[in-house]
């Protein structure tokens, strides 16, 4: 069965496979002249079709960015907590063995 397509659902989204438009025969005031061309229309409508596809990555390769960034932050903050554990660690140690030391000398 062959059902032609809608305006919201059409066959083909390639412009230049569609169906040309049919100028009605009765002209309203105010309408296109005679010699425009729909090849202009066709090229924005690829382009516009175009553009809203790159804005599209655009967004989704900004999200991967900011997820990275934020990724990033978080590896950044758990190495500085974890140097910090890690100097407490030495400094009591230190504080261990210069008592140790102390002890060891006044006997």
């Amino acid at each position: 069965m062959n059902i032609a397509g809608t305006i919201d659902r059409p066959l083909t989204h390639d412009p230049q496979k569609q169906a040309p438009m049919k100028p009605s025969t009765h002209e309203p005031a105010g309408s296109t002249p005679e010699d425009f061309t729909t090849t202009g229309a066709n090229d924005s409508r690829k382009n516009r079709t175009r553009e809203m596809q790159l804005i599209q990555e655009a967004l989704a390769r900004a999200h991967m960015h900011e997820r990275q960034y934020e990724a990033e932050r978080e590896r950044r903050a758990v190495r500085l907590a974890s140097a910090r554990r890690m100097q407490r660690k030495a400094e009591r140690a230190s504080l261990r063995a210069r008592r140790a030391l102390a002890m060891a000398v006044m006997q």
